[in-house]
């Protein structure tokens, strides 16, 4: 199974916010460039990074910071926020992320979805985030109406090449991660998925282990910014 520490990059700094709320947000004394060397000085092989002020602008703000990462460690990049057209996503795939992930605009647009998967093909990763079984958009202030497993039936074969799936609801909560729902997504998905919002100890990671085949791996935030969950006893859990 893939860990995927995270960073969240606002004002060029390392931050986490409770149920994606922006007023209620917890800096971090720690660099995103800083905060890469831990996760890699540990062994770690992937990243998932929110481009915060990206999500608010829908622009790629933070594209020198994301970029200096990709070069300077041997790490696997997923980039999300705000991602709203094919420009931004060449901007991400030419300094050398491995996936760009969309959202919102995915779930509004579903042709814009299907452009970006034929025209990157591998490089697409799709970002559920769901509340209640429906889907939530524009950082989660707004709901879409649409029940997340039917969104994932009509763009199943668009070529997407992942999944991440959030409940709202755990996200910076650390109240354990839906696994429940998100077996649900992974039983009828075409690509691999990987869970998010609300890890809260290592047993989280182990129980995400155990689940089915095609959960490809475990996002983890709060918990390592709070102390919740040692770098050390992660790193452990990395499959060799």
């Amino acid at each position: 199974m893939k860990i995927f520490p995270a960073i969240d990059i606002k004002d060029k700094k390392c931050v986490r916010l409770v149920k994606g709320d922006f007023d209620k947000i917890t800096d971090y004394e720690i660099s995103p460039v800083e905060q890469a060397k831990r996760y890699t000085d540990y062994g770690f092989k992937n990243l998932h990074i929110v481009d915060l002020d990206g999500a608010l602008t829908g622009e790629t703000i933070n594209l020198d910071i994301i970029q200096k990462i990709v070069h300077k460690f041997d790490i696997k990049i997923e980039v999300g926020g705000g991602v709203r057209s094919i420009d931004s996503i060449k901007k991400y795939t030419d300094v050398g992320v491995e996936k760009v992930i969309l959202g919102s605009a995915a779930i509004k647009n579903k042709n814009f979805l299907k452009e970006a998967c034929e025209k990157f093909p591998n490089k697409i990763a799709v970002g559920l985030d769901a509340k209640n079984g429906y889907l939530s958009v524009s950082g989660w202030k707004e709901n879409s109406n649409q029940l997340t497993l039917d969104y994932l039936r009509e763009i199943n074969d668009y070529g997407a090449s992942r999944l991440i799936y959030t409940d709202i609801n755990r996200d910076g909560m650390k109240q354990s991660p839906n696994f429940k729902e998100t077996s649900k997504v992974a039983d009828i998905s075409n690509c691999p998925v990987i869970i998010s919002g609300g890890v809260s100890s290592i047993e989280d990671v182990q129980k995400a282990k155990s689940l089915n085949k095609n959960i490809e791996g475990i996002i983890v935030g709060k918990a390592i910014y709070d102390g919740d969950i040692k770098l050390e006893e992660l790193a452990r859990e990395i499959d060799a």
